[in-house]
């Protein structure tokens, strides 16, 4: 029993000399305020933010994917969903993994509207030009399933 005693009677002073050494350290002071970041803007692309303005795509070049032949010989990719790719980037095209070469091709909507594309290796989620977006009336925030179609 008594060396039950002992034993409680030191733990409790080891458990006190912890305590008197946290009382005895400065109180820790709060981390100083990081410097304020500048928020990330767009850059000025000058002639405006729309999307008419930055597709620089004619009307002819419009026509003409709209109004591509379908190829006899078309192999189906499958359906992706595709999201805006880099408006900087011009013309007609879509990145997917779906494509293993660049080659020729089209996108069909669910609506059955339909686009002549020039295809593209790519990695991650698909992506479709800002002018093919145009060309079938897509919402730009959207992201629509389409099927593709090599040549």
């Amino acid at each position: 029993m008594m060396k039950h005693m002992i034993l409680l009677g030191v733990a409790a002073g080891l458990s006190g000399c912890g305590m008197l050494d946290r009382m005895s350290r400065p109180a820790p002071q709060p981390a100083a305020a990081a410097a304020p970041v500048a928020p990330v803007t767009a850059p000025d692309l000058g002639v405006g933010h729309s999307a008419a303005a930055l597709d620089q795509t004619t009307a002819a070049q419009r026509a003409a994917a709209l109004d591509a032949p379908v190829a006899a010989s078309e192999t189906d990719l499958g359906l992706v969903v595709v999201a805006l790719g880099s408006p900087a980037e011009q013309g007609f095209w879509l990145k997917s993994d779906k494509v293993a070469t660049p080659s020729k091709g089209r996108v069909v909507t669910a609506g059955g509207q339909s686009v002549a594309v020039d295809l593209q290796p790519g990695t991650g989620g698909a992506l479709l030009s800002l002018a093919v977006f145009r060309a079938l009336g897509l919402g730009l925030t959207d992201l629509p399933e389409v099927r593709v179609f090599a040549d």
